[in-house]
């Protein structure tokens, strides 16, 4: 005589094994469901990026912020209430000669974007700051691959 219950026996649910959802799937789904501003100026935002940067990475992280990358974080983008935040990894040590950066000036590192209902950000300037941050983790991609 047998203890052993089989799976069905024993009420127990099988998990239905899927795929991840692409990120680029799921910045699609979050900028649907934001359905105002916000959806439309982080769609814009994308679009630039990808422009600027075709071969750029997209990726999803810290509970469901969307990542741009190339040889490292580029920036992030962040949907609040009243902004949407575009968050650059190495932000202070780019040059932004159009003072697009408005938003986490102190810290030594990132350095931020917020962009408010109704306003437009350059997009040249914008284009320029991603190439920029990519040129940026590229040559510190080479230095960390040269340390012996």
């Amino acid at each position: 005589m047998s203890l052993a219950l089989n799976a069905e026996e024993q009420n127990v649910k099988r998990p239905i094994t899927s795929a991840p959802q692409p990120a680029s799937e799921f910045i699609d789904k979050k900028i649907t469901e934001l359905a105002d501003w916000r959806g439309q100026t982080l769609s814009q935002l994308r679009a630039l990026i990808k422009e600027a940067l075709p071969d750029v990475v997209e990726e999803v992280k810290w509970m469901g912020t969307p990542v741009w990358s190339f040889d490292g974080i580029i920036c992030t983008g962040e949907t609040y209430k009243a902004k949407v935040k575009l968050t650059f990894a190495q932000g202070a040590s780019l040059n932004d000669p159009d003072r697009l950066f408005n938003s986490s000036m102190d810290g030594n590192t990132r350095r931020a974007i917020d962009i408010l209902e109704g306003e437009i950000i350059n997009a040249s300037a914008f284009k320029a700051l991603i190439l920029a941050a990519a040129a940026r983790n590229t040559s510190s991609a080479k230095t960390k691959a040269k340390r012996p």
